[in-house]
């Protein structure tokens, strides 16, 4: 089965819904599929919560489809969205300097593709 970790760094809701998509179609596909979040995409997180957001759904079938592998504690501090990875029962990881440590996923043969 292919692994695949997909990192979104882009804080702009465009940009990370293709996070969203690819995620659901490479599960769909059988690929073995983590989403990491990171940088300004952790914003998403409370903006994607909100039931008037347009991908509001999107985002909850991949949080309830167990995908969301880890929130950045570093980039979720800064941008005030620790709170709403927490609220939702989002998995946030810091043990490089605060942020996602890719290299666990590469160990464990994720291929990285970053949004």
């Amino acid at each position: 089965m292919e692994k695949i970790a997909l990192v979104g760094f882009n804080g702009e809701s465009m940009c990370f819904v293709h996070v969203l998509l690819n995620a659901l179609d490479m599960r769909a596909k059988g690929f073995d599929v983590r989403v990491i979040i990171e940088g300004t995409a952790v914003r998403q997180i409370a903006e994607l919560a909100e039931p008037s957001h347009p991908f509001t759904a999107l985002w909850a079938e991949v949080r309830q489809a167990g995908m969301v592998w880890a929130v950045c504690r570093a980039c979720a501090a800064k941008m005030d969205s620790l709170a709403a990875a927490q609220e939702q029962g989002l998995p946030v990881r810091g043990d490089m300097s605060g942020h996602v440590a890719l290299a666990e996923c590469v160990l464990e043969g994720y291929r990285i593709i970053t949004f």
